[in-house]
């Protein structure tokens, strides 16, 4: 490793962590106030000689401690993706089909688009497209991807699979009729800790980037507001698959 490459890996490091600590400064003060607020609501109960005053102060407090409970499951998220993001890609590769591989997916997420009203349209490949994947891993891709694109589409809409083969390369291509990305925020949608979703962490796209170029392959997105998104990911044909 050169020291520029050495430089650079430190100074993500150093970018990365000042994110996290962003990111857990805001659910890590919401449970010191709640937490303070429970003290009290639970201290003046004792002193409170009507029933009906102190159950609704103890309501207060279960309330209040049903936040504490999101706020840390959030932290337990936001640490898990992060670790995840971080931490080396363990791969465990084999030749796998991956048109077989989409179609299970489409199979197993189609109940869920057609319970809100999205249509679901597939073309797969007319011959199989051999991958040395992992495919764990890629099946995880795919569904970040599916819900990805089924929150962002109205009831009504339509999520759309594409298989193909291109340059030695599998083409899995994962589109709908949405909402779109604005251009500015299209720019970021691969960047650690970056979402557009208010509750998002913004490591989903990240990871899934993350893995995808750990199997030497690339993900690319093209949106537009009002009309949908695709994503297009390619992957390496194993080389008895190539032609």
């Amino acid at each position: 490793m050169s020291k520029r490459e050495y430089t650079e890996q430190l100074e993500e490091l150093s970018r990365l962590t000042g994110e996290l600590a962003h990111e857990l400064k805001n659910p890590l003060s919401t449970i010191k106030i709640n937490l303070k607020l429970v003290s009290e609501d639970l201290a003046d109960s004792n002193n409170v000689p009507s029933d009906a005053q102190s159950n609704h102060r103890l309501a207060r407090a279960v309330r209040k401690i049903a936040v504490i409970q999101k706020e840390l499951d959030r932290l337990e998220q936001i640490l898990d993706g992060f670790l995840k993001y971080v931490g080396k890609v363990k791969l465990q590769p084999a030749d796998v089909d991956v048109n077989e591989l989409v179609g299970d997916m489409v199979d197993f997420y189609s109940p869920q688009c057609y319970s809100r009203s999205i249509t679901v349209r597939v073309a797969l490949y007319n011959k199989p497209l051999v991958c040395k994947v992992d495919a764990d891993m890629l099946k995880q891709i795919i569904l970040n991807l599916f819900i990805n694109a089924q929150q962002a589409i109205d009831a009504g809409g339509e999520l759309i699979i594409k298989t193909a083969a291109q340059n030695q390369s599998a083409v899995i291509q994962i589109s709908d009729t949405g909402r779109g990305i604005a251009p500015e925020k299209l720019a970021k949608i691969f960047d650690a800790f970056y979402s557009s979703r208010p509750q998002g962490v913004g490591l989903g796209l990240a990871t899934v980037k993350k893995i995808i170029e750990a199997h030497k392959g690339s993900i690319n997105v093209d949106s537009e507001p009002g009309k949908g998104t695709q994503f297009t990911i390619k992957l390496p044909l194993s080389v008895t698959d190539r032609g």
